[in-house]
């Protein structure tokens, strides 16, 4: 065996326990979590059927690879429409359907909690690049190769560090279109840019510091990155 081989299944070795770890640290996260986020989720499907009727669930078709696909799962937001009318990104165009009570599950990262179940499945982790749709997939081939090496998950480099920009500039949009073009061009290259750094530095410390920072954005927790995340 040559001492190129060794290193090379080394490296493959230690690639794979890395993953093993993460993995059972998503699952015991996970069902710590479901403990007080069951009975969350049963006040707030009252809450969301008095004041917005059905659905409560809404489900978005991802990747959670680059070849592989899964149902997204989310407490509905937004007013109903025809499927052929809810087609791509949130922009401006679209924040009328936002219902008052959708606008406050948003802002409060609410809306995320059945994403638990896409964990406990395997289709998503707790850090990583945020699960893309098909069609920006299919749109940026080159980019989503790379990104999606890693287990999407329910917040990410990119969610903490570039999701308000992202947010902003989106609400500029008038159309679909323009929504279509501001995303594809200016916002899924910088989230991609933010996601490789995670993906060349990530260690469960590394993931234990970005689960801190989103905690960050509704908690006033102590440390000067801290309350930047917040925009103090």
């Amino acid at each position: 065996m040559t001492e190129a081989t060794f290193q090379n299944w080394e490296a493959a070795d230690k690639k794979r326990n890395g993953r093993s770890l993460k993995r059972l640290l998503d699952i015991v996260l996970a069902l710590v979590l479901l403990v007080p986020v069951i009975p969350a989720l049963a006040v707030l499907y009252v809450v969301v059927l008095v004041k917005d009727g059905r659905p409560f669930i809404y489900r978005s078709r991802r990747n959670t690879s680059f070849d592989q696909e899964f149902d997204l799962m989310k407490i509905r937001t937004m007013r109903t429409v025809p499927a052929h009318e809810n087609v791509g990104i949130t922009g401006g165009h679209k924040k009328g359907r936002i219902t008052k009570l959708g606008r406050y599950l948003r802002n409060h990262r609410l809306d995320e909690l059945p994403q638990l179940w896409n964990v406990l499945k395997g289709e998503m982790s707790f850090v990583g690049p945020r699960p893309p749709e098909p069609r920006y997939v299919a749109a940026c081939p080159e980019i989503y190769q790379q990104v999606l090496l890693d287990r999407p998950g329910i917040t990410g480099m990119a969610s903490i560090i570039f999701h308000s920009h992202e947010e902003k500039m989106l609400a500029e949009c008038n159309s679909q279109q323009e929504s279509e073009d501001v995303y594809v061009r200016r916002c899924i290259p910088r989230k991609a840019h933010l996601d490789m750094i995670y993906h060349r530095n990530k260690s469960p410390m590394l993931d234990i510091y970005v689960l801190y920072l989103t905690a960050a954005k509704l908690l006033p927790l102590p440390g000067r990155r801290a309350a930047r995340i917040r925009g103090q």
